[in-house]
């Protein structure tokens, strides 16, 4: 028997040899820089190539051609747009296939962070700052150049604070100021959500909190405290990822709840701006506008005519791809007019009221497009308008309310009314949960039963958005088109498993609370052995964050598993103590 036994155990033994080893205490130089940036590039105009990679650093990270070209086009603004001086904005590029950097920091940001924060590792974002001077000692009479932050994080004002620090005195000291940044932040400890971190970088700190999985909000107010060292910090970011909601948003504030229902039902969105920094925050600030949802569909902060997906989304022979660019040139005014939904933001002013937006354009005006700032769509919205927000702020602006406080009341009207649109939708998941008590340690961890969308419609009339909503509308409609797109596919993945990782985590509680030594008296060795390993398969689970259970609960999974182990034939415990 003990042989049949090891025969089953063979296919085993690599998958836990490999998983069941420590994580490696061991950090090599250029780990932590790793947590937090891909690399720092250096774009140049160069007479004959035009814009080309002057510099990689660190010197060991590899970017594929492909990637190189995409950061050296979106690195310099539009030859059209005519930026003097200094520039900031940022872009986002997919990672070429295949490519292995594999971050185990990341994982655990992943893991603890909320679902629209979490990274994707098929995207870099680039932080850009450039800089265009007259220069008469060069043959083109121009100083043309940028520093670019590329990184995996989704952290729009710390990385963009972080680039307006360095790239000033790398144009003025060149690379060894770029060195001892880049060495400033490989001391960095790993971005941790929950924790506020002080980031010393280029003799300034700069001091962040992470947003986590479990902050509870209210409105756009984090409720939990937090305490750090007392030493001098120079800058306190208030937020590493909200937006300026209201900056972005003024030119078209009439058409608010319109953007907010074309970017939750993943319709696609082209942003015509005149800069690639006013395009930028303006995308940025539609995907944060379902904020918590996850926005999961591809989006383009800066787009441009050179990127290595134009013809992917500029084709008309089908119809556009779920996705938000925001672009620069005029030419994507021709290029992109078949698009059903064009946002064109101008530039605002100190006294420029919601009023004073243009109307709605309907689809008779989208092949006749103006310049002047509006939306142009052919998406009919599915609920009233709120005028209420829009009295506000408009109030704001004649009282010359900052801006900040502008935006926190943007963001909690936005917060609540995507709120009221997911709170059924959460109420109805958790209907779908068994009950606790059946959960059983003798039979297999359950799982969630499966979403019915039509059994959820039936939930909306005694528990639907309305109660916590006083808007009108179709909100049924908005429902079955929501279920179409990316982002229900999105939330409903991340759910389902996060209570399945629930439901495992019960499981493994039940089965620590069971005398399993006592269970195994009258069962057969196979039937042993194979408990022995799913055991084994849920504490290593476990133990690399994959269930949620506390450190105690695999402590009394190990007793449980040298329990059973040593109560077996000496044949057959020396098997399974040399390949578990």
């Amino acid at each position: 028997m003990a042989a049949d036994v090891h025969q089953q155990i063979m296919p085993l033994e690599r998958k836990f040899s490999l998983q069941d080893s420590p994580r490696s205490p061991t950090v090599l130089p250029w780990d932590r820089f790793s947590n937090w940036l891909h690399c720092a590039c250096v774009v140049t105009f160069d007479l004959e190539l035009g814009q080309a990679m002057e510099l990689v650093y660190p010197g060991h990270v590899k970017l594929t051609e492909r990637e190189k070209i995409n950061i050296c086009y979106l690195s310099f603004p539009d030859s059209n747009s005519g930026c003097m001086g200094d520039t900031k904005f940022h872009f986002r590029i997919r990672q070429c296939p295949g490519r292995k950097n594999h971050i185990l920091a990341h994982d655990d940001f992943n893991r603890e962070c909320p679902a629209s924060l979490q990274i994707d590792n098929a995207y870099y974002y680039g932080y850009v700052y450039f800089r265009q001077t007259k220069d008469k000692s060069i043959r083109r009479g121009y100083f043309q150049k940028s520093l670019v932050l590329v990184s995996k994080l989704p952290f729009i004002p710390l990385l963009e604070h972080m680039v307006e620090i360095m790239a000033p005195e790398y144009f003025d000291n060149g690379e060894p100021s770029l060195e001892a940044a880049c060495h400033d932040i490989d001391q960095w400890p790993e971005p941790t959500p929950g924790e506020t971190l002080n980031l010393p970088l280029m003799g300034s700190v700069v001091q962040v909190r992470i947003p986590s999985r479990s902050d509870k909000v209210i409105g756009a107010v984090q409720t939990k405290t937090h305490t750090v060292p007392q030493i001098p910090v120079n800058h306190v970011l208030q937020s590493i990822h909200e937006t300026d909601l209201f900056s972005a948003f003024q030119p078209v504030l009439q058409h608010l709840q319109l953007m907010w229902e074309l970017v939750l039902t993943g319709e696609p969105v082209v942003v015509m701006a005149s800069s690639p920094t006013l395009c930028a925050n303006a995308v940025q600030a539609l995907v944060s506008i379902i904020w918590p949802l996850k926005y999961c569909s591809d989006y383009r902060p800066y787009f441009t005519i050179h990127d290595s997906e134009f013809k992917e989304y500029t084709t008309k022979t089908q119809a556009p791809p779920a996705v938000i660019l925001g672009v620069t040139n005029p030419f994507f005014a021709k290029t992109l007019q078949h698009w059903p939904n064009i946002v064109r933001i101008g530039e605002t002013s100190g006294d420029a009221s919601p009023r004073a937006v243009l109307k709605l354009k309907k689809s008779s005006s989208l092949k006749t497009l103006d310049s002047k700032p509006g939306v142009y769509t052919r998406y009919k919205p599915y609920l009233s308008k709120d005028k209420t927000i829009l009295k506000r702020l408009s109030k704001g602006i004649q009282l010359k309310r900052p801006v900040e406080v502008q935006s926190a009341m943007l963001r909690r009207f936005l917060l609540e009314l995507t709120q009221s649109f997911m709170i059924p939708l959460e109420r109805y998941m958790a209907s779908l949960m068994p009950l606790q008590r059946n959960i059983s340690p003798h039979k297999g961890p359950p799982v969630l039963k499966p979403f019915n969308v039509e059994e959820f419609l039936k939930t909306l009339d005694h528990s639907g958005p309305q109660l916590t909503s006083g808007l009108k509308g179709d909100w049924i409609g908005l429902y079955r088109k929501f279920f179409k797109c990316p982002n229900f596919d999105g939330w409903y993945h991340f759910r389902q498993k996060e209570v399945n990782q629930k439901l495992q985590a019960l499981h493994l509680e039940a089965l620590c609370k069971e005398d399993l030594v006592n269970w195994v008296r009258d069962k057969q060795e196979v039937e042993i052995v194979d408990l022995v390993l799913r055991l084994k398969d849920k504490m290593i689970s476990a133990q690399n964050n994959d269930i949620p259970v506390s450190m105690d609960i695999v402590k009394k999974l190990k007793c449980h598993l040298h329990s059973i182990i040593s109560s077996l034939p000496e044949d057959l415990q020396s098997v399974l103590k040399t390949h578990l």
